[in-house]
């Protein structure tokens, strides 16, 4: 099978339009500097998924900026974080937030969802894998491993396996398989951080909560594209959950220009009533490329690549478009959908060179 040369020329395009996105912190605005809806704001977890693009290509300067920078933002809010540890939050400012200022790493302090342990998890997470395979990169010193450590009481406190938050989409409170998930592979990949303690019980437990909840992400909601997620980038389900879950989210979510988050999101709904026309995402439809690719269905990847660059624009990928149509909405590029195209390219394209 022959290589894409235009993958490469994509990757190069939309590379350089991720970039676009970082401040000189190191950290990423969710959508281009400026935007009026808000989107020029870093979260913790649009950063993490936007710097997969950049490990992926080898640019580890970029990664380790970007994770030098959060480990500032803990350590500039550690008495916040001694204070939730020493007794559980009782009100949603209280929990570690999940957006900040990009220049001053000072919290927003308007309510947006603001209980969102997955960001928590996802940031220990990584900072874990990056220790297991790039030991160094970030010259953790003693003052960083005492705020990852209290990333780990933190959780406890919470009891973050049947912990009520605002999850991945920043609604309403429900113990998501999505944000178990993510706290239970950040204490996991925590462990390889030297001198960081993690309980057996705390992973046990997460373990034990997530396998009960799948497959579904919530109480109230069965498929999400959350789910996806816990089969990468955390690879914490079984054979048969990650044939469910992807069974689920294509039957039930996949649309022409993206895939909507779940059934009855209001988000951008095009119908009045919010219902029936949802949004379809276009991080979603790579997501799903990434995945195919790496449990060998290369034929469907290439597929998910193929309906990602047709929706595409010159400015980048659109977070979402409306349902049924061509209208996208103004947080375009979104740096999370620019990342995982990136690695979709990327990996669809390695694959085809290594059988050339």
């Amino acid at each position: 099978m022959a290589a894409h040369p235009i993958y490469e020329r994509l990757i190069a395009q939309h590379l350089k339009i991720l970039e676009s996105l970082q401040y000189e912190s190191g950290l990423f605005a969710a959508s281009k500097k400026g935007i009026g809806t808000g989107y020029d704001k870093a979260w913790l977890r649009d950063n993490f998924y936007e710097c997969i693009a950049f490990e992926v290509l080898g640019d580890f300067e970029t990664v380790r900026k970007t994770y030098r920078a959060i480990l500032d933002i803990f350590k500039k809010h550690e008495v916040k974080i001694d204070y939730a540890i020493s007794k559980k939050p009782e009100h949603t400012h209280q929990y570690i937030h999940p957006r900040y200022n990009p220049v001053t790493f000072e919290e927003y302090w308007e309510e947006w969802g603001n209980k969102q342990n997955d960001s928590v998890g996802c940031i220990l997470f990584k900072v874990g894998e990056l220790e297991q395979n790039h030991k160094g990169l970030l010259a953790l010193d003693d003052d960083d491993k005492r705020v990852l450590q209290k990333l780990v009481w933190y959780l406890s406190t919470l009891e973050y396996w049947h912990d009520p938050d605002s999850g991945m989409w920043e609604e309403d409170q429900e113990v998501h398989a999505s944000s178990v998930g993510a706290c239970l592979a950040g204490l996991k990949m925590a462990r390889h951080i030297e001198n960081i303690d993690v309980p057996d019980d705390l992973i046990a437990l997460g373990e034990q909560v997530l396998h009960a909840i799948l497959p579904r992400e919530s109480s109230g909601k069965f498929a999400d594209l959350a789910l996806l997620s816990l089969i990468w980038p955390y690879e914490l389900v079984n054979k048969e959950e990650t044939a469910t879950i992807l069974e689920n989210v294509e039957y039930h979510l996949v649309r022409e220009r993206g895939v909507i988050r779940y059934k009855g999101d209001h988000y951008y709904n095009k119908n009045p009533d919010g219902w029936s026309e949802e949004a379809e995402w276009t991080f979603g439809l790579c997501w799903l490329a990434i995945i195919c690719e790496k449990l060998g269905d290369h034929a469907k990847a290439a597929s998910y690549v193929e309906k990602a660059r047709s929706i595409a624009t010159k400015k980048g990928m659109p977070e979402l478009y409306f349902s049924n149509s061509t209208k996208y909405n103004d947080n375009t590029p979104l740096g999370w959908s620019e990342s995982l195209f990136i690695v979709a390219l990327h990996d669809v394209n390695e694959r085809a060179l290594s059988h050339n």
